[in-house]
């Protein structure tokens, strides 16, 4: 081993001999990048290499390039790069390759090598590198598009790249990604040749048989892949997908309309399609007189927003979906929170929205979320009446979900309207319970705000008999402190001492009711003993933090601190896994001031 790494160290020499004659590095740094470099070949030797070796190895390399790079420009020397530079780089090359060679399934480890070369090394290295990384990962589409853009980009090669592309698509011949790209490569490939065929004729330059196919020259090959890629890939969304693609280019209109008009022949079950159509009609062209004033492009406006209405509505009368309704929905709710200042037009938006919204609902085809937007903007306009109606009509078409519901009785609560107490009981029995805690918390707020203290206890009784966990320990702990805030600390103590074996229990409940004693003028430490002691009956095997704040109370003014390290013996007997660990490093750190 020692015969090799001294090979590798003396073929470095001449590069370093260059490197202090050419005053790039001094002697002494020399003689650290050898003793560096040593050890590091040291490490690639041994018996069992480990990855994080190769990369320090190459990461230092790179660094000394980096720093030549910077001394060249300081003293600006740019002559023997094939003396210094270019050994390096093929250093750091060889050991990418042995390196990948080994964690072949690493995928960052072959990028960093690509992106290395792109920086250091020859483009056609770059080529190398992906040709064997695809061979061992072509079951990753990603690869093959960074591949083929690697060939269009670096190289210049779209017929590389295309050649890619065809492979992938072996692999891959569903894959809209590849498909997407491919489709854009060759529009790329087409704008290149017809920005050679432009400055050619500009020089006036005689080409002698050479042509420009016109065919190209028109997108021709993109229009292949297209077809070729919605003959597999049968969805709205993709042809959508590539018609935006194909948008971006100013010589695709003849490819545009052959996409538009196949995607209103053969997607019009699809909501996209009628989506898409829709919103092309704010991009028509407006009247150009009309303009100049902010009535006249509001009015511009409001007749662009009627034509993608009116879209729309052949859409609903085609298709009768919830998808359909959303879309329409969306884009009237989208248009509605668009800033403007002319009120008639914000006024037009919110009445054609409110439209849209109650033929949706009609029709049982209106999402759950939209109802929220449909009650903010009837309150807002002072609509009470309309907003009661709306929130009844929002539980009867999702009477299982627990947000439409609490949505609704917000609504009416805040309105003042309806029997609201008969409407919480119906609330309950139509959602699941295992979700009804969001409506316990608002019928508790609700009935201490408004109803007698004998109609909350019976709420909060009702809630403390849930066979939902984390409803009857949430309860226990508003019913804690609700009979502290209504009956002050014997009513507090009473209901904790009736509680405090009805599991389940939480941490909070314990807690609470020991503040609580500390608030009162002259607390007992017996007390607190009690509810600690209590608490880690329940707590005592995984809460480190309540030990610990059982010792910080002995150590209080009420407290004995000789019985601290009878709860620190306790604690450590009684914690469990990693809460020995926490609960010795907290009392450590407790101990010396720090916590």
């Amino acid at each position: 081993m020692a015969e090799v790494v001294q090979q590798r160290i003396e073929d470095r020499i001449p590069e370093l001999e260059q490197l202090e004659r050419v005053g790039l590095f001094t002697k002494k740094e020399v003689k650290s990048i050898i003793k560096k470099s040593t050890a590091l070949e040291y490490k690639l030797h041994r018996l069992i290499v480990n990855k994080e070796d190769f990369i320090a190895y190459i990461q230092y390399e790179i660094n000394v390039l980096e720093l030549i790079k910077k001394r060249r420009a300081h003293i600006h020397y740019q002559f023997k790069r094939e003396d210094i530079e270019f050994p390096i780089i093929h250093r750091i090359t060889s050991m990418f390759r042995r390196a990948t060679k080994k964690w072949k399934d690493d995928v960052q480890l072959w990028l960093s090598h690509v992106a290395f070369c792109k920086k250091w090394a020859t483009k056609g290295q770059i080529s190398k590198v992906f040709s064997s990384l695809l061979a061992i990962h072509p079951d990753k589409p990603a690869l093959w598009i960074m591949a083929a853009k690697s060939e269009l980009e670096d190289r210049n090669s779209s017929e590389s790249a295309r050649h890619l592309f065809l492979r992938a698509l072996r692999f891959h011949p569903n894959n809209k990604k590849v498909y997407q790209e491919y489709f854009r490569m060759e529009l790329l490939h087409c704008e290149k040749l017809r920005k050679q065929k432009e400055e050619l004729e500009k020089a006036e330059l005689d080409l002698g048989e050479y042509e420009f196919s016109p065919e190209i020259l028109s997108g021709k090959l993109a229009e292949v892949v297209y077809r070729d890629a919605t003959g597999k890939i049968k969805e709205a969304e993709f042809v959508i997908s590539l018609l935006s693609i194909a948008a971006i280019f100013d010589f695709t209109k003849e490819l545009q309309d052959v996409i538009l008009q196949d995607l209103q022949t053969n997607y019009t079950e699809d909501s996209l399609t009628w989506d898409f159509m829709a919103k092309r009609e704010l991009e028509a062209p407006g009247a150009g007189e009309e303009l100049h004033t902010a009535k006249g492009r509001a009015s511009d406006v409001n007749r662009r927003e009627e034509r993608c209405c009116q879209v729309y509505e052949e859409g609903v009368k085609s298709l009768n979906t919830e998808p359909m309704w959303t879309c329409y929905v969306a884009f009237c709710l989208e248009r509605l929170k668009r800033k403007t200042n002319v009120e008639e037009l914000k006024e037009k938006r919110q009445q054609r929205l409110l439209g849209v919204l109650q033929r949706a609902h009609d029709s049982s085809l209106l999402k759950e979320n939209y109802y929220k937007n449909w009650l903010e903007i009837l309150l807002a306009s002072g609509d009470a009446e309309g907003g009661a109606c709306v929130a009844m009509a929002a539980t009867r078409r999702y009477s299982q979900s627990v947000s439409v519901w609490c949505l609704s009785l917000q609504t009416l609560i805040q309105l003042g309207s309806g029997d609201v107490g008969g409407l919480f009981q119906d609330a309950f029995t139509h959602v699941n319970p295992k979700e009804s805690l969001p409506l316990w918390q608002l019928q508790l707020q609700w009935s201490m705000a408004n109803q007698s203290p004998e109609d909350t206890e019976t709420v909060f009784k009702r809630g403390l008999q849930s066979a939902v966990g984390p409803v009857a320990m949430e309860m226990k702990e508003h019913y804690l402190d609700w009979s502290y805030s209504t009956g002050g600390y014997k009513k507090a103590k009473r209901t904790f001492t009736s509680l405090q074996e009805n599991r389940p229990l939480s941490k909070t409940f314990f807690t609470r009711m020991i503040e609580i004693e500390k608030e009162q003028e002259t607390p007992k430490i017996n007390n607190l003993r009690e509810f600690y002691e209590r608490a880690l009956q329940e707590f005592g095997t995984s809460d480190d933090d309540l030990w610990l704040q059982y010792i910080q109370e002995e150590l209080g003014p009420l407290g004995q601190p000789e019985n601290c390290a009878k709860i620190h013996w306790r604690a450590m007997k009684f914690l469990e896994g990693q809460s020995v660990e926490r609960f010795t490093s907290k009392y450590t750190l407790f101990q010396t001031g720090h916590l």
